[in-house]
Parts: structure tokens; C-alpha cells; sequence
């Protein structure tokens, strides 16, 4: 490897006063980020707020560090001030509480802890601040001097770190999208291009012709110096104009910021003209910059094409993609490959030993980063965009080892070079070839190679090909098989007499596509209805534009991604010669009405259905697909699909048999806090609905009823939700009271909110999921009980229960004998057909796992009925109420004398509590007393000992 440092070049590699070889806190926190990255990007499915950890700790976390490291060291080298203004165990100092804010803000955010986030963006602040100050120090006591502006530069990021660190705080605090949109925006661009962009604009204009070996351009500081001014504008309007919600203002500013970049590029970036990359480095930095500005189109498409801020956000995924995978990253790995070789010292040979390593594989690793990149931007099969995207983090973290292995070789050069040197030989490489006294590259060997060019494309596309096997509908080869063997796509069972046949078999083809953009919005398919002439192939596009829930369509037994807001998946149904209904297998979307109708328009106008036993059934399911094929169609044959079981609605449970973890009843006791934190987390889960019956539940922190949550008046009660499942969720809590648009909106998956409120009433509250369909969430088990104190005088009482009633609604003939757990038949929820009513979610669970009490102990037992449907007639069968307390005021009492009470009445979200004592030992029944609930399930036993 040829001498780095051409003669008109400065030194960056070389800086004064600063000591060569390994420096812990220089080199291992940013491979500690990197490392917990790959981690995170692997593990990705099992951890909240995955993306936005791995962008964080790619962005915040290695990008920052080396900001830190290597502008201070390009400071030194090119001021020449020596260490004693910032020498190393300051700057230590400075790394050391960057990384503990940054350790702290990758942990307050994910657990929506705010004042976590805000320690921990304070302190990441106070670091680049620090570092700031000194570079200033360091420019104002050098001498004059070219190349000045590339500190000015870093100057200029470090006042933008601190900004772009508030306002990510600011947007942890929950906001509704206008403003997060507009907060989310300046937050990444003040980040991005500036705290990340300036600083690479100051470095690449020395480290760009020194990586390419060559000299730096006669216009270079020229142009960088004239730009700055224009991108540091740019950044103040574009950040003025989203926080004043000016959008136009903010589109001109990042327009500005474009053109200024363009500017500094035209000559900072010119060698590349003259001398292309040989090595890995500049190859990696030079695609890290094209997709800088590829990043930068992207949102300036979403600002003109978007019509509010909170539409912007949508997609912004892709963005972030672009800029985090395809310039971060790539600008990291490309520069830590130069640099870290560069610093180790011993000379050329040592150099050579390390970055050795870092070019290993160079072809294969970049074509497969950026031309993976660039097929996961295109319109591909979700499987085709999960295999590449592998392939893609593969090819990054490659980086990892061979950074290790090139470090460990480079110190092992190092030592035989010394040891060289002792003996009073020349070591070896050490003569330079002709020709690199005077910067003359041209014989070292480049990283292209087609071998690897081959390889890297190969896996791509095998990676394509896996992706498009697994999904060929996606891909819209659905009836390439049969139409490659001159037939043509089945639609459904035959009617025609012919073993086998179908209609679709004597179907004359047109030869025409009919392609069909549907959007799912608000509960509904646009347009609901597809007329298509017979004969003709059926292509249906599905994009979700329905901002809070997810949808996804099944029609002719083929099915799409669930799909999130914005996404798009295609169905190719083939040739389709019948009339068929397709529509979201989201549980309870169907019910509300989320069907797609396929007309087919036979040659004489009309439409055509029924022949050859297609067309529709009376329960709107297509006839020729397979109910089997559909976990969410009706079931049976009673009224809306309900399930039907021998002997009734309600399967038959064995009396002997006991529930393996029942909910325990009893209330916990009140604490003294005054404020409750609570994180919710909505999961998915398998719980035991009755003794041996078992359903996936949509809970709240894996149990239903979710969490009881206790307090008095005047509390406040901060609750943290975050949707650990497949599609939207919200929460409502009748405990408090303010507007529900924001607290009570409906988060995507991997989304988070915080719901604050006062208890300012007493009684017993219900909270429950409130996303459409509510009857559907609410049933599934996302509800739970909220029990608010007089702020002083109630009364104590020996024992204390809460029993919250719901309903279960499984599907005909599911969750047992060892079979899958049922799924939500809310068919039967409309219906009002429960298979189960139950006490705490599962029925009969304390016919053996009894409350407990003892004569003459007050017992008070606070009783919920969180429906979705039913409603309750509380009563303990030999036990007589003397309090009765519902909704607010005490009916009876407290303690009365006189007066009793036998059951306490409540409809669906209604709740109370009654208090008695048990005069003597035995077993008292606690029921539901519509007794058709209470054989249900709604029973248990109140166990009464001496």
C-alpha cells in the first residue's frame, strides 16, 4: 500500500501530540453499538421498538462516538495545536458521558420512561457541547492556516446535535401526528444532515483525495467554504418551517440545503474524476454519498407529494432505511476502514497487514449492500424483501470481524517491524516501490473483481428466486404453471359432471389482465365491488390506507401480508370465470364489513354466478373456497355463523376438572404513592379460557383480565402502552376524563403511547381496548378494572376480591383435546352467542380454586362486567349483601342493619362492590344469576371456615 499522505494532501492520519496504536474508549464503544445493532436487527421481531433501536444505535450510538473521535483528531492534525488544549484524558472524559447518555436514552425510550430520555439526550448534549467548545479553543489558538473550515464545519454540527437531542425528547412525550409529523422531521434532518452531514462535508474534504491518492482539488476549500453558509441556513429555516408548520418554507430550505451540497461536491468530490476507487474505503464512502443524496430526493418526493404532516411519517420508513443502511453505515464501515489502519502506526507495512482485511470480500460486500438496498426500494414480495434484506445485514457485519482481524494483524506486523528494527534490518515492504514518493497509485492491486461481482449478484438472486417460491402470488405468478401448460387457472369446484373439473376448466381465456388498485380504508375496501368480464386474469393491488389498523385480503383461497399503513401487496387470482367475495381475515373486520365483491361480467352483460355450483353463498362467503382455508368465516349453521356444540352453545365441561392457573381474586392492598406508573403491553398469548379449553387471547400484559390498578382520588396514574402484537391496539380508561383523540388512538405494532390522567371519582372503573371492532377486542380478553378510593374514610374490611365478568367466544369445535387453541368467532360475538361467561377470564375456575373467608369476617368483593355483551346479577347463594355500593353511591349502607340486598344488578361496563359476612362454615355458591351465564361459567365458591 502506498504512503497515504501525498505530498499536497494534509496529514489527517498524523495528527500532533497524538499517540499512535490501540485506545480502548477510541475504538471499542462504537463496536459496541455496532455489534448491539446486528443484535438487535437480527432479533428484531422479539424487541419493542426495534427500529427504532437499530436506527438509533447505528445513528446516535457508533455515528456520534466516531464524530467525536475522529473531528478531534482531524482537528489536531490539521491545526496542529498539540494535545495540551484537549489531550487525551479529557477527551476520555467527554466519551465516557457521551456513552452513558447514550446508554441511558437507548433505554428510556424503548420503555417510554420521559425522564429518562430527557437525562439521556441532556447528557449526550453536554458531551457534543463539550467537544465543541474545545474545537473552538483549538481554532482560535492555532496559527493561520488552509483547510480552517472543515472545524468551522464541525463547529456547526455540534450546535446541531443539542437541537435535533430536544426534539427527539420532545417526541417521546406522545403527540397527535400533525405535530409529531412536523417534530419527527426536523429531529431526522437536523440529525442527518446536519450534526451527521456537516461533519462529513469537513472530513471528506481532506479525506476524500487522501483515500483516493491524490491531491486535493484547486477549488476544494474554495467551494466547501462558500457552502457552508448555505447549508447551515438551509438547516435553520427547514427546522424553523416544520416546528411553524410552514411547509413550504420547509421545502424551500431543503432545497437550499440540495443545491449548497451540490456546490460543495462539485469540487471537494472532483478527483473521483481522475482516480476511481481501487480500495475499499473510498468505494464504501462513495456509495454512502450517492445514497446521502438519494435520501434527500426521497423526502423532497414526500414533501410535494404528501398533503399533511402527518401523511408525511407514512413511508418514512423507507427513508430512514435509505439513509441509516445506505449512507450511515456505509460512510462508517468505509472510513473506520482507512482510518483505523491508518492510526495503529509502524509504517507502511503495518498499514498494508490491516487494511488487508478490511478490503477481504470488498466486491461481494458492496454490490450486495446497494444492489440489496436498491431491490428492497422496489415493489417486491414481502418474502423476496426479507431474504435480501438478510443478505444485506450479512454484508454489513462482515465488517465486524474483519475490523478485528485486521487490527490483530496489523499490531502483529507492528511488533515484527520493531522487532526488525532492533536487530538493525530493514523491514520487510518497507522500501517503496517507484513512483509512491510522488503519489502514484496506479499498480496497486484494486478489490473489483468479477469472480465476486458474479457471486454477490448470484445471491441476490437466488434470494429472489427463494422469496418468490415462497410467495408466487405476491409476485403475481399464481397461474404460471397452469398457463404454461396451455391451461388455465382453477377458480373453484366443478359442477359440470367431469372428475375433477371446474368452470374455470371449459373458461375460454380473453387473454386480457384486469389490474385493480383497492385501498383498505376505515373499515371498508374502495371500491367494495370489482365488475371484470369473464375469461379475463385478475390482478389486485391492496394498498392499507387506513392510518390505524391493519388489513390484509383473502379472496379464491389466496391470502396478502397483514399489511400496515401505507403498505401494498398484490394478488394475482388468475383466470376467473365466476363471481366471489373476498375480504379481511383481521378478526371482527369482516363482520364490519370489510368485503370485497368480484362481479364477473358474462358476454352478454350479465353478471355470472351460480354456474357450475360458483356464484355466492347466503352468508356471503364465496361457494368453492374452502371455509377450512378462513380461521374468521362463519361456522356452523346458527344465526351470524355462532358456534354450535353438542348439548348447547357452551361445550360440556367435566365438573372434576380444574383450571391449571387460575387469576387470583384477591385484591392488592393500596400503597401510599400518589403516582402510578404502569407499562401495558398488548400481546397475543394461549390461556386457558375453562378447565382443559384453551384460545389465543388478545391481553393486556399476558393475563385477562389485564393488571387491576388501584388508587384514591386525586392520584395520577401514568400508563405506558405498547402494542407487542399483530395489529392495531388502544386503550380507554373510564377512570379518567379527557378528550380521547390522542390518548385513545389506536398504535400499530412495535408503536407506543403514554395515557395520563387524575382520578377525580371514586368507584370501580373499567379500561378496555377501544379499536375497531371494539365488541372483537373487548372479547378477546383486552379489558381490565381501574379501582379509585374516597381520598379518605372508607371503611377497611377483613378480605377484599375483585371478580371482573366477560364473555368468551370460541370457534365450532376449537381449543381442545390437544388441538390449536381457538381462535375469536366474532361471527358469535355479534350473534350474542358466548361459549362462555366467566369470572376473570376463565369459567368455573373457582368451583375448586375457591375465595376463601372465615365466619364473621367482612368480606367486600368488587364486581366489573366488562361484556363485551352480557350483563350480571351478582348473587352469593346463601349470603345476604348489607352494603351494596354501584357506580358512584351506595344503594345499601354501608352496613345497614335493617335493609339487605341479594344481588347486584349491572349492565355491560358497569361496576360496584357488596360486602357481607358469612355466618357460619361451609361452601356458598357466587354466581351470575341469569343462570344461563352462571351454567356458562360465571360460578365459583366462597370456602367459609371457623
Amino acid at each position: 500500500m502506498p504512503d497515504p499522505t501525498p505530498a499536497a494532501t494534509p496529514v489527517p492520519s498524523r495528527p500532533a501530540g497524538v499517540a499512535r496504536g490501540h485506545w480502548a474508549l477510541r475504538d471499542r464503544p462504537g463496536m459496541l453499538w455496532m455489534i448491539l445493532a446486528v443484535i438487535v436487527a437480527i432479533a428484531h421481531p422479539f424487541i419493542a421498538e426495534s427500529r427504532w433501536l437499530m436506527v438509533h444505535l447505528v445513528l446516535l450510538g457508533a455515528i456520534t462516538h466516531s464524530i467525536m473521535v475522529w473531528s478531534t483528531h482531524f482537528s489536531q492534525a490539521l491545526l496542529k495545536t498539540g494535545p495540551g488544549l484537549d489531550d487525551r484524558r479529557i477527551q476520555s472524559r467527554r466519551l465516557i458521558l457521551l456513552f452513558l447518555g447514550t446508554s441511558i436514552t437507548l433505554v428510556g425510550v424503548p420503555t417510554a420512561t420521559w425522564w429518562l430520555t430527557v437525562v439521556g439526550a441532556t447528557m449526550v448534549s453536554a458531551a457534543v457541547l463539550w467537544h465543541g467548545v474545545q474545537l473552538w479553543r483549538r481554532l482560535r489558538g492555532s496559527l493561520p492556516g488552509r483547510l480552517r473550515v472543515t472545524i468551522r464545519y464541525y463547529l456547526a454540527a455540534a450546535v446541531a446535535l443539542p437541537v435535533g437531542a430536544a426534539l427527539g425528547a420532545t417526541l417521546a412525550l406522545g403527540l397527535d401526528d400533525s405535530t409529531h409529523g412536523r417534530i419527527l422531521l426536523a429531529h431526522s434532518m437536523i440529525n442527518v444532515l446536519g450534526w451527521v452531514g456537516l461533519t462529513v462535508c469537513g472530513t471528506l474534504l481532506t479525506l476524500w483525495p487522501t483515500m483516493l491518492r491524490t491531491q486535493i482539488g484547486p477549488r476544494a476549500e474554495a467551494r466547501a467554504t462558500q457552502a457552508l453558509p448555505g447549508l447551515v441556513v438551509a438547516l435553520v429555516v427547514l427546522v424553523a418551517g416544520a416546528l411553524l408548520d410552514l411547509r413550504w418554507l420547509t421545502l424551500a430550505a431543503l432545497v437550499l440545503y440540495a443545491v449548497a451540497l451540490l456546490w460543495w461536491a462539485s469540487a471537494v468530490l472532483a478527483p473521483v474524476r481522475s482516480k476511481l476507487p481501487r480500495e475499499f474505503a473510498p468505494a464504501s464512502v462513495g456509495l454512502a454519498i450517492v445514497w446521502w443524496l438519494i435520501g434527500i430526493g426521497f423526502v423532497l418526493v414526500r414533501l410535494t407529494t404528501t398533503d399533511s404532516w402527518g401523511e408525511l411519517t407514512v413511508g418514512y420508513g423507507w427513508i430512514t432505511t435509505v439513509l441509516v443502511v445506505g449512507f450511515a453505515a456505509q460512510l462508517l464501515t468505509g472510513a473506520l476502514s482507512y482510518l483505523v489502519p491508518s492510526v495503529l502506526g509502524g509504517g507502511k507495512t503495518v498499514v498494508r497487514a490491516g487494511q488487508a482485511w478490511f478490503d477481504r470480500w470488498a466486491t461481494a460486500r458492496l454490490v450486495t449492500i446497494n444492489g440489496g438496498l436498491l431491490l428492497c426500494l422496489l415493489p417486491i414480495p414481502s418474502w423476496v424483501r426479507v431474504i435480501v434484506s438478510v443478505l444485506v445485514l450479512v454484508a454489513l457485519a462482515a465488517f465486524l470481524p474483519l475490523m478485528l482481524r485486521g487490527i490483530a494483524a496489523a499490531v502483529v506486523a507492528k511488533r515484527e517491524v520493531e522487532a526488525a528494527r532492533a536487530r538493525g534490518e530493514r523491514p520487510a515492504g518497507a522500501t517503496p516501490s517507484p513512483g509512491l514518493a510522488h503519489g502514484q497509485p496506479d499498480h496497486l492491486p484494486s478489490i473489483w473483481s468479477g469472480g465476486q461481482l458474479v457471486a454477490a449478484l448470484s445471491a441476490l438472486a437466488l434470494a429472489t428466486s427463494i422469496g418468490i417460491g415462497l410467495d408466487p402470488a405476491a409476485a403475481g405468478l399464481s397461474g404460471l404453471s397452469a398457463a404454461g401448460s396451455g391451461g388455465v387457472t382453477s377458480t373453484g369446484t366443478g359442477g359440470n359432471g367431469s372428475a375433477g373439473g371446474s368452470a374455470a376448466d371449459e373458461l375460454a381465456p380473453t387473454g386480457q389482465t384486469t389490474t385493480v388498485q383497492v385501498d383498505a380504508v376505515d373499515m371498508r375496501f374502495e371500491p367494495s365491488t370489482i365488475q371484470i368480464p369473464r375469461g379475463d386474469r385478475l390482478v389486485i393491488e391492496l394498498t392499507n390506507a387506513d392510518p390505524t389498523n391493519i388489513h390484509d385480503l383473502q379472496i379464491l383461497g389466496q391470502r396478502t401480508p397483514r399489511l400496515a399503513h401505507g403498505e401494498t401487496a398484490t394478488l394475482d387470482l388468475g383466470v376467473v370465470g365466476e363471481s366471489t367475495q373476498g375480504w379481511c381475515t383481521i378478526v371482527g373486520h369482516r363482520q364490519m364489513g370489510m368485503v370485497l365483491d368480484v362481479e364477473v361480467v358474462g358476454g352478454d352483460g350479465q353478471v355470472a354466478g351460480g354456474e357450475g355450483g360458483q356464484g355466492t353463498t347466503t352468508d356471503g362467503a364465496a361457494a368453492g373456497t374452502d371455509p377450512s382455508s378462513d380461521p374468521h368465516a362463519s361456522h356452523g349453521s346458527t344465526a351470524g355463523g355462532g358456534t354450535e356444540y353438542p348439548g348447547g352453545l357452551t361445550p360440556i365441561l367435566d365438573p372434576d376438572a380444574r383450571v391449571e392457573e387460575p387469576i387470583d381474586p384477591v385484591l392488592v392492598p393500596l400503597t401510599t404513592q400518589t403516582v402510578h406508573e404502569l407499562t401495558l403491553t398488548a400481546q397475543e398469548v394461549e390461556l386457558e379460557v375453562a378447565p382443559g379449553i384453551t384460545q389465543t387471547r388478545w391481553t393486556f400484559n399476558g393475563t385477562v383480565p389485564g393488571p387491576t390498578i388501584r388508587g384514591r382520588v386525586g392520584d395520577v396514574f401514568e400508563i405506558t402502552l405498547v402494542n407487542d402484537g399483530t395489529m392495531g391496539h388502544s386503550i380507554d380508561f373510564h377512570a379518567g376524563a379527557l378528550a380521547p383523540d390522542e390518548p385513545m388512538r389506536t398504535i400499530a405494532p412495535g408503536e407506543s403511547l403514554v395515557y395520563r390522567f387524575t382520578a377525580e371519582r371514586s368507584g370501580i372503573w373499567m379500561y378496555h381496548c377501544s379499536t375497531m371492532p371494539m365488541t372483537s377486542h373487548i372479547a378477546a380478553g383486552m379489558h381490565g378494572a381501574v379501582i379509585i378510593e374516597p381520598e379518605e374514610g372508607f371503611p377497611e374490611v377483613d378480605r377484599e376480591y375483585v371478580l371482573v365478568q366477560s364473555e368468551v367466544y370460541l370457534q365450532q369445535g376449537t381449543g381442545q383435546d390437544g388441538a390449536a387453541p381457538a381462535e375469536l368467532d366474532a361471527d358469535a360475538v355479534l350473534a350474542e352467542r358466548p361459549s362462555f361467561v366467566t369470572f376473570n377470564g376463565i369459567a368455573n375456575q373457582y368451583d375448586h380454586h375457591m375465595l376463601e373467608a372465615a365466619v364473621g369476617e367482612r368480606v367486600r368483593i368488587w364486581v366489573l362486567d366488562a361484556g363485551p355483551n352480557r350483563p350480571s346479577s351478582f348473587h352469593i347463594v346463601g349470603g345476604q349483601f348489607d352494603t351494596l355500593y354501584l357506580e358512584g353511591a351506595y344503594h345499601l349502607g354501608p352496613r345497614s342493619e335493617e335493609g339487605g340486598a341479594q344481588a347486584l344488578g349491572l349492565q355491560a361496563a358497569q361496576g360496584g362492590f357488596v360486602e357481607l359476612t358469612f355466618p357460619e362454615a361451609g361452601h356458598y355458591p357466587l354466581v351470575s344469576h341469569i343462570m344461563v351465564d352462571a351454567e356458562r361459567g360465571a360460578h365459583g365458591f366462597v370456602h367459609v371456615t371457623d
